[in-house]
């Protein structure tokens, strides 16, 4: 596998961010009022569709990421931006390629790999064990299943195994993190002389110059368009439901009872002997005959020493094969049939294949019969979930009301508020980067600025601006972009002249003294200004040299080596508008041998973490080069 990746990749690019893991879960709601009839994808991938679900299930799992990190170097508002909405789409097809790629290649995501994965996540452990009775309640609570979890966790091992793979393979020799410390620990000696700002012989400008300088920068001197909305808010907050009645609750119950029942269940104890993946008929045969006699051997008294000893399943073994309580469905179906089939303290006669991994012997240690819990012992809960889903679905019938009234009113919002006893409310004005308040939100200016708003007259589709948020608009006020008079503008032109004429004279007067300077003259004299020294700099510590303008530190480490008994000269622009002429003297590379052996080796670490990330881009390039990818970003 590892050469037809090779075989795949050419080049080591820098090192690029992987795209995020997407997930998708169900979105209920009134997506009808927000998509078309026609094509409804966020993007294609060849034949894969990422669709509009898929896209806000990504973001709501962002949002909820972003509200549950309090050191996010992001906010939820930052997810409205179009330049990270892009980046996150681009992790999205990443995925598909990915997922792609490990069909084409043969991999795929054993049900053991998802089962331990699951059963080593501390959220679901109770005592430093899988609690399935745990497992279930937090996926209640976000609205899952176990199955759609399981999906999750699948899709979300199967992006990571070809870059896992990929990084097996990185290597960083010892000269690779030897040179990084001979440049990381580099040190310049400069010194720079901060030149006077010139002064301008002649500091007339005349109209004519003024008039072309307006018209080449037109825009520079535009108000630009804005416009002002009335809009109609319903807000699932907002929404008053009262509290449910026993009546509404015993229906309720009675409807989702399987979400308040303790699921059948057993404990159970496996040794898993291993099938190689393609495995030859030698070795299938092997792997049985050593599971056939392990099963004959095995009894409740001796599993556990046998699994430690023989099961290939590391993350059972050092317990004795113990799985902890399993329900219906979170083993493979052969798995499955095999346990529910036995009785309490059976061990398994003949060994269980099961695909994708290999040969079970079971031990079934305990049993649970599954039970529904009493409306009484559940009351609690259900209140809870009958309110959430009955203001979901007010909600999604008042949302849908709002669509379907502004569409048959078109011309106003007056009798649409007045059906729906809303309120209408008047956006400020705001122009295409948004204002403050509402009109920060991009969907809310994309629908403002749209022609069917803003040129039509019409009243816009609902627009969902938040999860249980939704309005539509209709134009109040437009001012188009207007270009200000000439004469307001007049003597900010004639400045800005003068100000562009001074830098130019002053970046000339720069470049002929870095000549004469390569030509030996003298510098100092030249300028008639003092020389400044800075010696001992070093990369690492850029930012102790308080006394050295950042733009001169930042040319100074850009310039190449002065050869043996030279100066490398620059003239760069500094932070005060002046320009500097710069000179690196000497420059002495950081000596390895010095470096700590634990900070080498977690160079080394970060060394092959981007190197492979690198690689793994450049492998994902190669499939997208491949593939027929369309992005729709108006539907983001």
């Amino acid at each position: 596998m590892l050469q037809a990746l090779r075989n795949k990749i050419h080049g080591w690019p820098a090192a690029i961010i992987l795209g995020i893991c997407v997930f998708a879960v169900a979105f209920f709601g009134i997506e009808s009022y927000f998509v078309s009839h026609t094509d409804t994808f966020v993007a294609k991938v060849d034949d894969h569709e990422i669709s509009q679900q898929d896209w806000q299930a990504r973001m709501t799992e962002l949002r909820q990421q972003i509200a549950a990190s309090p050191n996010s170097p992001y906010t939820v508002a930052d997810l409205e931006k179009p330049e990270l909405k892009q980046q996150i789409l681009e992790g999205m097809i990443n995925q598909v390629l990915l997922q792609k790629a490990n069909t084409d290649l043969g991999l795929a995501v054993s049900d053991l790999a998802v089962r331990d994965t699951i059963g080593t996540d501390q959220g679901f452990q109770v005592d430093g064990r899988f609690d399935p009775g745990t497992y279930r309640a937090v996926l209640a609570s976000q609205g899952m299943t176990p199955a759609m979890y399981e999906a999750k966790v699948r899709s979300s091992l199967a992006t990571q195994m070809l870059p896992e793979a990929i990084s097996a393979t990185t290597l960083v020799s010892d000269a690779d993190v030897d040179n990084f410390f001979r440049l990381h620990d580099q040190q310049r000696d400069l010194h720079f002389i901060d030149l006077p700002r010139p002064s301008l012989t002649d500091a007339n400008v005349a109209d004519g110059e003024i008039d072309t300088f307006y018209k080449a920068h037109i825009a520079d001197y535009t108000t630009p368009e804005q416009v002002s909305v009335l809009y109609l808010e319903v807000k699932q907050a907002d929404l008053k439901l009262g509290e449910p009645t026993d009546e509404q609750l015993h229906e309720y119950y009675a409807k989702f009872k399987q979400r308040y029942a303790q699921p059948e269940q057993r404990m159970a104890s496996h040794i898993l002997i291993n099938v190689p993946k393609n495995a030859t008929p030698d070795q299938q045969k092997a792997a049985l005959e050593k599971a056939k006699k392990i099963a004959a051997e095995a009894t409740p008294e001796n599993f556990a020493k046998l699994a430690a000893e023989n099961s290939d399943d590391l993350g059972s073994k050092r317990t004795g094969g113990d799985l902890g309580w399993l329900e219906k469905g979170v083993t493979n179906p052969a798995f499955d049939t095999a346990l529910f089939a036995m009785k309490k303290g059976e061990v398994s006669k003949e060994p269980i294949l099961s695909p994708d991994e290999g040969y079970h012997i079971i031990w079934l240690r305990d049993a649970r019969e599954g039970d529904a819990k009493p409306f009484a012992e559940v009351r609690g809960q259900l209140a809870s979930d009958w309110a959430k889903a009955e203001g979901e679905r007010l909600y999604n019938e008042k949302a849908g009301q709002l669509a379907d009234l502004a569409e048959r009113n078109p011309g106003s919002l007056d009798a649409v508020a007045k059906e729906l006893g809303l309120e209408i409310k008047t956006s400020p004005l705001f122009g295409h980067k948004g204002g403050e308040g509402i009109p920060q939100d991009p969907k809310f200016i994309q629908a403002a600025f749209a022609d069917d708003v803003l040129n039509q007259g019409n009243n816009s589709s609902l627009v969902q601006i938040g999860k249980g948020d939704a309005i539509v608009m209709h134009l109040s006020k437009h001012n188009a972009a207007t270009p200000q008079p000439i004469a307001s503008v007049k003597d900010i032109i004639r400045q800005r002249i003068l100000d562009e004429r001074v830098d130019a004279l002053a970046k000339k007067q720069a470049d002929d003294l870095v000549i004469q300077a390569a030509k030996g003259g003298d510098v100092a004299a030249l300028a008639k200004a003092p020389v400044q020294n800075a010696t001992g700099l070093t990369r690492s510590k850029l930012g102790e040299a308080k006394d050295v303008p950042p733009a001169v530190l930042r040319e100074a480490f850009s310039l190449p080596r002065p050869a043996a008994g030279k100066v490398a000269w620059s003239a760069v622009r500094i932070d005060n508008g002046n320009y500097a002429v710069v000179a690196v003297d000497k420059v002495t590379d950081g000596d390895p041998a010095k470096v700590e052996k634990a900070t080498r080796d977690a160079l080394r670490g970060q060394m092959m973490d981007a190197m492979a990330r690198a690689v793994t881009m450049e492998y994902i390039e190669a499939l997208r080069a491949k593939a027929k990818v369309i992005v729709a970003s108006d539907r983001m």
